[in-house]
């Protein structure tokens, strides 16, 4: 290299279709550079992006306005962090998305290092009492942060032996830290605790993780086992066998609130650390993660829909636990669907990839049945755990309690009787959907959305669940002063509100959104119920893959809704979910009784899953999604668009379809959102169809630049989103 300056495209996390160049001293230019972070100007502020390639010398460039170009104020890393396989898979992704490339390198990057902080170490560390606390220890009052000095006065603890053995330790750690009686220090490499036993698989689980170690190279593997059929086991087989080659796993699932159960029960029987990579946890500990991965440290990874992005140097296996789950696609940003990325990257690094689901999505079980993917089916459940019994209960013109009819009270209460646990499952959060006046009819609506607003706080306030706008509940009507104000319907608050009047003798725990917000909140609840007696209230967030032994009971409230939606898939997310928490009673030895309270018992859906089971109505999804050129049967993209008045939505939306072109895609619109005005907004927007994932993909190729050329584009917020999960 020359020691003239030279140009570099930085790509810069902004909506922007192409990077920006930038001049390059020598001295920043010292090869290798693409991968590397770059500080930029960018207006009159700076800015972190990502290093493209360069684009020569800039000498006797002036005619070209080369000369004009900003200088680079600082090179970050001094080799790439984005390189090899992960970097063409992001370039591949933002193709295929036909999203601005920034954004989708930075989306890949833990925010600290977006940011950028440079590379963390990534040795252990742990935590152990100062001299202050070792004399402060006798006179410390009784509560957590005495046990926890307590804990460390018998010898230092790594951090990950903490989280697993004693969950909600960071709380007394930072009390008794900034009173200086304990400090963080640096930590040998923790070394492998002795693994567990695995217990002894059965025929069918045996079989499936044999075939998932069989395969050499890349293959997709479906892991297709009724709910409490042992899947987790499998996964571990599959894990321990990765590890004794001395690859590294990486193993996706849907929700925070799964890791800490899923981490402990890892920990436990690989005998190696885990690495958890999650939105719950703090940003530096999210970057030392991503580094221990990018070095190969991290030799088994356990995260959500964001771990997608986590560097595999050494890859041996990639596992998407509930596979099904619509928490891997983002919604917004770089809309991508993290268990369709992994499955590009297994291919990319020549790995297997597993996904397992009790209720794989069709798109899934179509792959399946094509034989692009191998299926393995577990159609029993583990040990001497029975299948629970499902029953429909109609709840036409009976008395209803908060939601709950007198059968399921009356099966609440003999579930109780006899020692068990009770889970209430109610897919809306808060104390009811709404606030009615009983005199005149006056609803509380957001003013900012097309939406009703929420009761919480046991009727005080009210909360968008769209927005987020939140108002004090109104003394009398707004509309007619009365002080006829009613809470309609039933949310987790109402329910909870109301079983613990009833069942005064046993705890009543609500498991949702606004209870769990602390760190490993879920986990503390369930942990306080344990073994005893007790109702668990919860939303779709307790469906999904957690083990209660306990549980002898499930009544389901509220179904009735997700039978008459306009939305084509929402038959296929309600079987789901009904699947999946019908699968939390009876895991143990204990018999279970899942009851299915409905106004409409007789629905094509409710009897096809009652007694055919779930595959039976997914062939009839299927056939019903072929005959309309639904999804797995077509290939679509959304252009959504909003601004504060409808007429610019409008403009731009026609203008996007007058550039479409007839050449193999159908285009709809311009369509109505499902929430025509949300925060403010006013929403529409396009659908493109086709039979063939390559004629929708060329057509994009040619029609998203031109969307960035539209005059009518600079009025509106617009974005597109490749293979929707929502239409309607």
């Amino acid at each position: 290299m020359s020691d003239a300056t030279r140009r570099v495209a930085v790509a810069l996390p902004r909506p922007l279709p192409t990077p920006f160049d930038y001049r390059l001293d020598a001295a920043a230019a010292t090869p290798p550079l693409r991968g590397c972070r770059l500080r930029v100007p960018l207006g009159s502020s700076e800015i972190i992006g990502v290093a493209m390639d360069e684009a020569g010398d800039d000498t006797g460039a002036a005619g070209d306005g080369a000369t004009t170009l900003k200088s680079v104020l600082e090179r970050i890393d001094a080799t790439p962090i984005l390189h090899g396989e992960l970097w063409s898979s992001l370039l591949w992704l933002a193709r295929y998305l036909h999203a601005p490339i920034g954004e989708v390198l930075a989306s890949a990057l833990p925010a600290a290092l977006r940011q950028g902080a440079a590379l963390p170490e990534t040795q252990a560390f742990g935590w152990r009492l100062t001299e202050a606390g070792h004399t402060a220890l006798p006179g410390l009052r009784a509560g957590a942060p005495r046990r926890f000095a307590e804990l460390l006065a018998t010898g230092e603890r790594d951090e990950d032996g903490l989280d697993a053995q004693h969950p909600g330790w960071r709380t007394p750690a930072r009390t008794l830290a900034k009173r200086g009686l304990i400090e963080r220090v640096a930590m040998d490499a923790v070394s492998p605790s002795p693994a567990t036993s695995p217990p002894d698989l059965n025929d069918e689980q045996r079989a499936a993780a044999d075939a998932i170690s069989a395969h050499a190279g890349f293959g997709v593997l479906l892991l297709d086992g009724v709910t409490g059929s042992g899947k987790t086991e499998v996964y571990l087989d599959a894990i321990a066998r990765t590890l004794a080659r001395g690859r590294q796993a990486l193993v996706l699932v849907p929700e925070i609130g799964l890791t800490p159960q899923m981490l402990e029960r890892f920990r436990s029987r690989l005998g190696v650390p885990i690495h958890a990579l999650h939105s719950g946890l703090g940003e530096s500990e999210r970057a030392r993660t991503w580094t221990a991965a990018l070095r190969g440290q991290a030799r088994v990874i356990v995260g959500t829909r964001s771990a997608a992005f986590v560097p595999l140097p050494e890859a041996g296996l990639i596992i998407v636990d509930e596979e099904h789950d619509g928490s891997y696609k983002q919604f917004d940003g770089i809309r991508y669907h993290a268990r369709d990325f992994v499955i590009v990257r297994a291919k990319a690094l020549g790995v297997p990839i597993v996904l397992g689901s009790a209720t794989p999505s069709l798109e899934t079980l179509h792959n399946a049945q094509a034989g692009r993917y191998t299926h393995l089916r577990l159609h029993h459940r583990a040990g001497a755990a029975q299948p629970p019994q499902v029953r429909v209960i109609d709840v036409r013109k009976r008395p209803l309690q908060s939601g709950l009819g007198p059968e399921a009270l009356a099966a609440i209460e003999a579930a109780l009787a006899a020692g068990g646990q009770v889970l209430v499952f109610r897919n809306r959060r808060g104390y009811a959907p709404v606030l009615l006046c009983h005199d005149c009819g006056w609803s509380a609506q957001c003013k900012r959305c097309d939406s009703p607003m929420t009761v919480h706080g046991g009727g005080r306030r009210l909360v968008c669940h769209h927005c987020g706008a939140q108002q004090p509940t109104p003394p009398a009507c707004p509309q007619c002063a009365s002080l006829a104000l009613q809470p309609q319907g039933n949310g987790t608050e109402r329910i909870e509100e109301f079983l613990s009047q009833r069942f005064t003798q046993v705890p009543v725990l609500r498991i949702d959104r606004g209870s769990t917000q602390t760190r490993d909140g879920l986990q503390q609840h369930l942990d306080t119920l344990g073994a005893q007696p007790g109702i668990l209230i919860g939303t779709q967030m307790l469906a999904k893959g957690h083990d209660l032994p306990n549980l002898t009971l499930v009544v389901v409230v509220g179904i009735d809704e997700g039978l008459f939606s306009a939305d084509f898939r929402s038959g296929e997310k309600l079987a789901q979910l009904l699947v999946q928490v019908a699968g939390r009673a009876g895991r143990a030895d204990k018999p279970g009784t899942v009851l299915l309270q409905t106004h409409h018992p007789d629905h094509p859906l409710l009897q096809t899953l009652v007694t055919r089971g779930y595959h039976a109505f997914a062939e009839e999804e299927l056939a019903e999604r072929e005959a309309a050129i639904f999804p797995p049967f077509a290939h679509m993209a959304l252009l959504r668009a909003e601004a504060k008045d409808v007429e610019p939505v409008l403009q731009f939306l026609r203008a996007a379809k007058a550039r479409v072109g007839d050449v193999g895609v159908e285009v709809h619109g311009p369509l109505a959102a499902p929430m025509p005005r949300r925060a403010g907004y006013q929403r529409m927007q396009l659908i493109l169809s086709s039979p063939s994932r390559a004629a929708l993909q060329a057509r994009l190729d040619a029609w998203v630049p031109e969307l960035y050329r539209l005059p009518e584009a600079r009025r509106v917020r617009w974005s597109l989103d490749v293979d929707p999960v929502d239409l309607y």
